[in-house]
């Protein structure tokens, strides 16, 4: 007989790739925990996009987002390479910041990969918070931080 804490239990813990259902429980479980301790609710959660396509409706560039209680947080910004001379990522991330005021945010949250885009957003007024270290290639994740006032 097998016991529960026997990681080849079936009660037990179990490693896997990509799980549906467990992410739509964590998901429930930490808004349960965060609103509680927070004082927020569900109302105060949200998520948007900002999308740009061509001609052909092909995607030109985008942004994905969250907001809760005030706080953006920029989840994904991208311009495809034969684009970016055209000024689209200052105009989705302008267009952002103006999503974000609409909804109630007075501040915004964002991590950028050194070699990435640190310095576009340091133009745009985010101001660094902290470096997460050991990416890949000796980069570094840079998080960064704007008030919206």
């Amino acid at each position: 007989m097998n016991h529960p804490n026997d990681l080849n239990h079936p009660a037990g813990l179990t490693t896997g790739g990509r799980d549906p259902e467990l992410s739509a429980a964590l998901d429930a479980g930490l808004d349960e925990y965060n609103f509680a301790a927070t004082g927020t609710s569900k109302k105060d959660q949200d998520a948007f996009s900002v999308r740009v396509t061509d001609e052909a409706g092909v995607i030109v560039g985008g942004l994905t987002a969250w907001t809760w209680a005030g706080l953006c947080g920029i989840s994904m910004l991208w311009v495809r390479a034969d684009a970016r001379k055209d000024g689209w990522g200052s105009k989705i991330l302008l267009a952002a910041e103006t999503e974000a005021r609409r909804r109630g945010c007075d501040r915004v949250a964002v991590s950028s990969f050194t070699f990435q885009a640190p310095d576009f957003y340091k133009r745009h007024g985010y101001v660094e918070t902290g470096r997460t270290l050991g990416i890949p290639g000796d980069a570094e994740d840079v998080h960064m931080f704007k008030r919206l006032d």
